[in-house]
């Protein structure tokens, strides 16, 4: 069954996505070097990136945690 997402649903996966990826950028990682500290693949982090992902909220902490920031700056 495919997932079906609102518009409401995919803006907020992108500006959540558009949040992470400005804060690896200022944190000075690569996409890829940053997937890799944080132990998930690159193609799922531009995934994320670009808000076609649905994050697991553990992965969440994985990203948070490498960028060394709580969770709650993320949103």
């Amino acid at each position: 069954m495919k997932n079906t997402y609102t518009k409401q649903d995919k803006d907020y996966l992108q500006k959540f996505g558009a949040r992470v990826r400005a804060l690896r950028k200022a944190a000075g990682y690569s996409q890829e070097d940053f997937a890799l500290e944080i132990g998930l693949d690159r193609t799922y982090m531009g995934g994320v990136e670009r808000g076609e992902r649905n994050l697991a909220l553990l992965n969440i902490r994985k990203i948070a945690r490498g960028l060394k920031i709580p969770e709650k700056e993320l949103f």
